[in-house]
């Protein structure tokens, strides 16, 4: 059973399996298609440099890349962005980058922008972002080693090289915001969105 009340299926535009498990964990029934777009490209194009309007830029780019080729039917897109101070940091591409990063952002205090948009025949009907706040904790240089060890492939498949839902909460000792945010789509707003337009049973 679903909660899901469109007349056609709903879409998600991403590959994370962790927001699949969320929409799923929600009791949506979804179909997911893969946005391919060059997030890099559209960044520097866009000439944005706040990492809330690039998360809200990419999600807006994703869900509507799959909405041209979706007609009918509404289409999550959703990213990330993580900031410490003026840097912006993006999905690492190695574990060299995957170290750099964790070593930046030790000892310190970041923010991560989970921003999440909603395209419909073509067009953006709804758009969303929120930050976290998160504070890691001081890393000694063998403990990144370690953690880059035991996580594996999983630490370049998120910005920040960690994924908080699994062994990244140890490199943590604080953190302030919503924990959908955190895990990369601003859930209560989605829903709330698609409650008002009468497309959820509950």
């Amino acid at each position: 059973m679903t909660l899901w009340s469109g007349k056609s299926p709903l879409v998600l535009a991403s590959q994370s399996l962790t927001r699949q498990t969320l929409l799923a964990n929600a009791g949506l029934e979804f179909e997911v298609v893969y946005s391919d777009i060059d997030e890099r490209a559209i960044q520097h194009d866009s000439g944005l440099s706040t990492p809330r309007e690039i998360a809200l830029l990419l999600a807006c780019a994703k869900a509507l890349t799959v909405s041209a080729i979706q007609p009918g039917q509404f289409v999550i897109g959703a990213d990330q962005t993580l900031s410490r101070g003026e840097r912006l940091f993006t999905k690492p591409t190695d574990r060299t980058q995957a170290a750099e990063q964790l070593r930046a952002l030790c000892g310190g205090r970041h923010e991560l922008y989970s921003a999440v948009a909603v395209a419909f025949e073509g067009e953006v009907v709804f758009a969303e972002a929120a930050v976290a706040a998160m504070t890691m904790r001081p890393l000694a240089p063998s403990e990144i080693d370690t953690y880059l060890d035991l996580a594996g492939e999983a630490v370049l498949a998120s910005v920040g090289a960690y994924q908080l839902e699994g062994l990244g909460i140890h490199l943590f000792e604080q953190i302030e915001g919503d924990h959908f945010t955190i895990l990369g789509l601003p859930l209560l707003p989605l829903l709330g969105f698609f409650r008002a337009h009468h497309l959820l049973a509950v």
